[in-house]
C-alpha cells in the first residue's frame, strides 16, 4: 500500500488522510450513491466508538475530522496538532476499517442524505452541473450523481454498504497521505501499529474505472425550473489528471474566466452587464477531464449571454495565447499553484492525488518549470482542440427550459 508524507517543520500541525480508490465511478446505476452513503455511515459508530465519541475524539483536542466522496475516490481526513497524529490515525483507521454499519443507523442517515440531495435540488447552480455530467456521459458512472438519486438511495441496504466496504476498503486499495510537522519513519510506525500492513499483497487489486465512452459533444440540453435566473454550463471532455496538457488547460482557463481580469468577466459582466456570476472551470479525473464555463443570468438575457460566450470560445480557439498575454496567464497560474500549497491540508491533498490518479510525484519546482516552459504553440494547440465552440455541450436550467 502507499503511504506518502511531506514534512513542514515550520508548523505545529499535521494533516492526515486515507483515500479509498473506489467511489462513484465504480458504481452501477441501480446502486448510485452507495459510496457516498457509506462515507456517511462510517461516522455512525464503530466496534470501539459511538458516533459522539468519533465526533469528540479530535474536536476535543482542537482538531477536525471530515470526509468527502468524489468520482474517483472517497477520502477521510483530519487536521490536528502534531502531537495528536497517532490519535488522528487511530480514529480514521477505526472508521475506515471497522465501521458498525447497523440497520438502525441506516434509516436515520438515509434521511440525512436525502436532505442533502434536496439541498442540491434547491441550489440550481449546483444542480446544473449534475445535469451537465449526465448530458456528457449518459451511460457511464462519470455521468451519475455522486449523491445518488432519491430513488437509488431509498433502495440501498446495509448489505449493499457491507459489500462495498469488504470489496473496496482494504489496505491495497487505500492511500495514506500526511503533511505537516512529522517524520515519515514515525508515520510508518504508526501506520504499521494500526495494522495497515497486515496482509498487504494478499488482497484484491484496486478496481479500474469502467471504460469511458466518447463524451457527447456539441449537444444542447434545456431543463425547466422555476428559478429567478437561468443557469448555463458550457462543457467538454478534456484530458485525464496524469496528462501534462492539463497545465496548458489551467493557463487557458485562468485567462478565460479565472477572475475579475479574465476575458469572460470583462466581456460578459463588465462590458455587457449580462451576469453577476461567470467563471471557467477545469476538473481532472482518472480516465478523463472536463473544462468549461458557468454563467447565471436573467432568463430574458440568457440567449444573448450564450452567444457572447460562444464568441469568446471562438476567439480563444482561433487565436490561442501569444506574447504578453501568454506570459501574463502563465504568471497567474504560477502564483495560484504556489499560493494553493500554503497549508498542510493542501499539500496532503496533492500528495494523495498523485497516487489516486497514478501520476508520478513531481516537486512543486518541477511543476512550476513545466508551466514556465509552455510555448505559444503548446497552448494554442490545446485551445484549438478544447475551446472550439462546436465542441461545447451546453446545458441550461431555468424558466421555460432556460430559453429567453
Amino acid at each position: 500500500m502507499t503511504v506518502l508524507s511531506e514534512r513542514e517543520p515550520s508548523v505545529r500541525s499535521v494533516a492526515l488522510g486515507v483515500w479509498v480508490r473506489t467511489a462513484s465511478a465504480n458504481e452501477l446505476r441501480p446502486k448510485m450513491g452507495v459510496s457516498h452513503l457509506l462515507e456517511h455511515m462510517v461516522f455512525k459508530g464503530t466496534e470501539r466508538r459511538t458516533a459522539q465519541e468519533i465526533a469528540l475524539a479530535l474536536e476535543a483536542r482542537g482538531g477536525s475530522l471530515d470526509a468527502y466522496t468524489s468520482r474517483d475516490s472517497t477520502a477521510y481526513h483530519a487536521r490536528v496538532l502534531d502531537a495528536d497524529l497517532p490519535r488522528a490515525l487511530d480514529v480514521i483507521t477505526d472508521i475506515v476499517r471497522r465501521p458498525a454499519l447497523r440497520d438502525s443507523d441506516l434509516s436515520l442517515e438515509r434521511q440525512v442524505v436525502l436532505e442533502e440531495i434536496s439541498t442540491v435540488e434547491d441550489t440550481p447552480d449546483d444542480e446544473v452541473f449534475d445535469l451537465t455530467y449526465e448530458a456528457m456521459w449518459p451511460t457511464h458512472p462519470y455521468g451519475f450523481q455522486i449523491l445518488g438519486t432519491k430513488e437509488t438511495v431509498g433502495g440501498l441496504s446495509t448489505d449493499d454498504l457491507k459489500h462495498l466496504h469488504s470489496s473496496a476498503y482494504f489496505p491495497g486499495n487505500c492511500v495514506i497521505a500526511a503533511a505537516g510537522n512529522l517524520m515519515h519513519d514515525a508515520l510508518l510506525k504508526e501506520v504499521e501499529a494500526q495494522g495497515w500492513f497486515d496482509g498487504v499483497g494478499s488482497g484484491h487489486a484496486p478496481p479500474p474505472v469502467p471504460a469511458v465512452p466518447a463524451a457527447v459533444r456539441g449537444a444542447t440540453r434545456a431543463f425547466d425550473k422555476d428559478t429567478a435566473q437561468t443557469h448555463v454550463v458550457f462543457a467538454t471532455d478534456t484530458v485525464p489528471y496524469a496528462d501534462r496538457r492539463k497545465y496548458a488547460l489551467l493557463v487557458l482557463s485562468n485567462i478565460f474566466g479565472g477572475g475579475m481580469s479574465s476575458r469572460l468577466f470583462q466581456r460578459i459582466r463588465e462590458e455587457l452587464g449580462l451576469a453577476y456570476a461567470i467563471y471557467s472551470f477545469t476538473s481532472f479525473y482518472r480516465a478523463v477531464g472536463m473544462a468549461g464555463v458557468y454563467v447565471g443570468t436573467q432568463p430574458a438575457r440568457a440567449e444573448k449571454a450564450v452567444e457572447a460566450i460562444r464568441g469568446e470560445f471562438a476567439k480563444m480557439a482561433q487565436d490561442g495565447l501569444r506574447g504578453e498575454a501568454l506570459e501574463d496567464a502563465k504568471q497567474q497560474t504560477l502564483g495560484q499553484l504556489m499560493l494553493s500549497l500554503e497549508s498542510p491540508t493542501a499539500r496532503m491533498y496533492r500528495l494523495a492525488s498523485t497516487a489516486v490518479y497514478s501520476e508520478p510525484y513531481r516537486s512543486l519546482d518541477d511543476v512550476l518549470r513545466t508551466v514556465e516552459a509552455l510555448t505559444a504553440d503548446d497552448v494554442s494547440a490545446v485551445a484549438a482542440e478544447f475551446f472550439a465552440p462546436e465542441r461545447q455541450t451546453v446545458v441550461s436550467l431555468g424558466p421555460n427550459g432556460g430559453k429567453a
